[in-house]
């Protein structure tokens, strides 16, 4: 007698060793997506610190000393990586890179008061000779063209002639490119001169400019590289 077999399918039994709700197969623990928002703006925090402090930092113009050049409201980009990588708070020169030429515009702690960040245009580096006659600028006693100064209206008192002065080394002479209306080396009473270990960087751009209200958008002047 020919018995028939048959096969009896078997029901999938539960998987007692499921993996749990948020974690990975490999079994690790899911990270939430609150902990993933959090460090990623930790992490961009830490960037944009570091940009900030060695490589590109964000200006605004609040005054007319170096019109035409900037404008009032202008924001600008200044490159602190040029002049050499610098230890943030304390400032000491870790990387030197290069030095200010004639005619860089530099932003720089005010020597008067350190709190507070200038913008001006070298004129003289270190161990040149200054001397300004009728508003003419000689350097070493040698006439140099002034390509980027505007001497607009009176003249303050010792405005137009100044010097001779000589820069001490690691140092700087500037002025606004407004000469008339800007206070600068030529006006400084405790310090003629601005310090290497006062510099910031180099303004190089232009990124946004506006008058009073910020539908005064000075259009043209956004990606101006500066001279």
């Amino acid at each position: 007698m020919n018995t028939m077999e048959t096969t009896t399918a078997t029901a999938d039994a539960p998987d007692t060793g499921a993996t749990p709700a948020g974690t990975e197969c490999g079994g690790k623990k899911k990270k939430s997506a609150a902990r993933e928002n959090v460090e990623a703006i930790f992490i961009a925090v830490l960037i944009a610190l570091f940009v900030r402090a060695f490589i590109v930092q964000a200006f605004k113009i609040p005054s007319a000393s170096m019109v035409p050049t900037l404008l009032i409201g202008d924001q600008i980009l200044v490159n602190k990586f040029i002049y050499g990588v610098r230890l943030p708070f304390t400032n000491t020169l870790l990387i030197p890179v290069s030095k200010p030429k004639r005619w860089d515009i530099v932003v720089f702690r005010y020597p008067e008061n350190r709190k507070i960040d200038y913008i001006k245009r070298v004129v003289a580096t270190g161990g040149e000779t200054l001397e300004i006659r009728q508003k003419e600028i000689f350097i070493n006693g040698k006439k140099v063209e002034d390509p980027y100064g505007v001497w607009d209206g009176i003249s303050p008192p010792d405005g137009a002639n100044f010097g001779p002065v000589t820069v001490p080394p690691g140092h700087y002479f500037v002025m606004g490119d407004n000469r008339n209306h800007s206070h600068d080396s030529r006006y400084w009473r405790t310090c003629s001169f601005v310090g290497t270990e006062d510099l910031r960087g180099k303004a190089f751009v232009v990124y946004f400019s506006k008058e009073d209200s910020l539908i005064d958008v000075r259009w043209n002047r956004l990606g101006h590289v500066l001279r």
